[in-house]
């Protein structure tokens, strides 16, 4: 390698006047001062005929200047013009001249994220997952054995390359913040790279707890200000669905919008979100949000005469859900929160819909890949009954391009004997012994000896200690066993009175969607049946 980390200028010799421009000493180097790290220059263009990515490499800078070769330097989000004849370092008009070149290519400039912040939100508050969030919120739920449902969204992010990460946390968030703080604060995030946990606080100036979405980021905007970012974009913590952040982020830089909100179409989803419905024009800009309740009435949401008649004159009005995801402008957010909205609490049912009677472009982008909003215990069973299987289009954990990361445990491989398994998902170090479990889910550390299972998702956390796990010659179908449950001998849980919803917290147990929940921690007596 040559001085200051460039290569050998001999391995070069037979590309003449490459050569010959090449830099020779360190006065030569001044040409590169406009990035702070010039190990992401790329010398591809010494030699475009030899290169296995010229082509693609010809037609990304095709729109630039033609006199000069370009790099891309995604951490600074500018392009670099490279030029190709020798450059006089005492010449200071012709340096000068070179630096005017380094300018902004906003055909990639649109994909970068470095220069966005994502804002998660553990959920915990008027949880449908009761009772597995009597003591968690839904983020540090576990989810296909070995992960929480905040580890989706938060790979998401990371997949993206987006690196900056902050989670707000409020309702029963002792599980998820140690989770966070534990699972991500080694994982490599490069330099400027972190996932910090916002807890929520009292202070002088104001001794409430977070009040919504909206009041927990107007409160820590001194925090989020530090970063020079042009956009935030706002996430639910507890959902499951794969997204590249990048093509969201590339369509409201396309659009020039101050808000984009990730939707899908009505038609596609089976109940409502309560995150907005959304009325969008045939250009995708949203024109109007609407709180539509299941089975009622619509009831607007600040939202003014002049914009339905606007939309009923123009006919309107496609119908979309919003997802709850949100891409907001820097400026835009501080507006609305401190000048135009002060006491504004939610973003779905305050913000976003007094951004459009404020006059700001609010664009819907539509995604059409596998989503699940885990609305109740009905939707996370049925969603770990398809993790099992594998069949979720757009959607797996066994993508090698698109990774979900969690807390790395080292625990030992499960250990099965003597055994019958089917079409089930066995978490790490499990003891699984003489027994049938099929179309399961089984979290890690579980301990299974002498009994039938169907149909069932068991979370993390029993032990080898006889009295937590499940006792010999119990049957259990259609169930998710919460942690640290102790099910004695010869139990049967099966639902037999096929009860619908109905809570018996007293011994244990609980039904929701016709599924039996047992309980954190919960005894079950032997020969009880359920």
């Amino acid at each position: 390698m040559y001085e200051h980390g460039w290569p050998d200028p001999s391995c070069f010799a037979k590309h003449e006047e490459h050569a010959a421009a090449l830099p020779r000493s360190i006065s030569g180097f001044d040409i590169y001062s406009a990035t702070s790290t010039p190990s992401h220059l790329n010398h591809e263009f010494l030699d475009h005929g030899n290169t296995p990515d010229a082509t693609s490499s010809a037609s990304t800078r095709s729109s630039c200047s033609k006199k000069t070769e370009v790099d891309y330097d995604e951490s600074i989000g500018i392009e670099m013009q490279i030029a190709k004849t020798p450059i006089n370092s005492s010449d200071s008009n012709s340096r000068s001249k070179l630096f005017t070149n380094v300018e902004c290519c906003p055909s990639l400039q649109k994909h970068s994220t470095k220069s966005v912040v994502a804002i998660i939100f553990g959920d915990g508050t008027e949880s449908k997952l009761n009772p597995l969030t009597k003591r968690r919120s839904d983020g540090a739920i576990p989810i296909a054995a070995n992960y929480r449902l905040v580890d989706i969204v938060i790979s998401n992010c990371i997949n993206s390359n987006i690196t900056k990460i902050y989670a707000f946390t409020q309702f029963n968030s002792t599980s998820l913040n140690s989770h966070l703080s534990r699972a991500y604060s080694a994982l490599g995030l490069g330099r400027e790279g972190f996932v910090e946990v916002i807890a929520a606080y009292q202070s002088p100036e104001d001794n409430k707890w977070f009040q919504g979405s909206a009041d927990a980021v107007r409160r820590c905007l001194w925090v989020l200000e530090e970063h020079p970012v042009t956009e935030f974009l706002v996430l639910p913590g507890h959902h499951l669905y794969k997204m590249n952040y990048k093509d969201l982020i590339h369509a409201h830089r396309s659009s020039g919008a101050d808000i984009t909100i990730a939707a899908r179409h009505a038609a596609t989803v089976k109940r409502n979100p309560g995150l907005g419905y959304l009325q969008i024009s045939s250009n995708n800009n949203v024109v109007a949000i609407r709180d539509k309740t299941e089975g009622g009435p619509e009831k607007p949401s600040n939202e003014s005469s002049s914009t339905k008649n606007d939309m009923n004159k123009r006919g309107d009005g496609e119908g979309y859900w919003s997802m709850g995801i949100y891409v907001i402008k820097r400026e835009a957010l501080v507006k609305l929160l401190k000048w135009h909205m002060p006491n504004a609490d939610h973003f779905s049912t305050q913000v976003l819909p007094g951004a459009i009677n404020v006059g700001m472009k609010v664009m819907a982008y539509k995604f059409d890949g596998y989503w699940e909003d885990m609305k109740n215990i009905e939707a996370f069973y049925q969603a770990n009954m398809d993790i099992r299987l594998n069949k979720i289009p757009g959607f797996n954990f066994y993508d090698k391009d698109a990774p979900i990361y969690t807390l790395p445990r080292c625990l030992p491989p499960s250990m099965i004997s003597d055994a019958v398994i089917t079409e089930s998902i066995i978490g790490d170090g499990c003891i699984i012994n003489n027994c049938k479990i099929k179309n399961s889910v089984i979290g890690m550390l579980s301990c299974i000896r002498d009994r039938v299972m169907e149909d069932v998702q068991r979370s993390t956390g029993t032990t080898t200690d006889i009295p937590i796990g499940i006792g010999e010659g119990s049957y259990i179908k259609k169930a998710i066993i919460d942690k640290n449950a102790r099910i004695g001998q010869n139990v049967r849980i099966a639902n037999k009175d096929n009860v619908q919803e109905g809570s018996r917290d007293a011994n244990g147990y609980a039904f929701s969607g016709g599924i039996v929940t047992v309980l954190r921690g919960a005894v079950i007596p032997d020969n009880t049946v359920i």
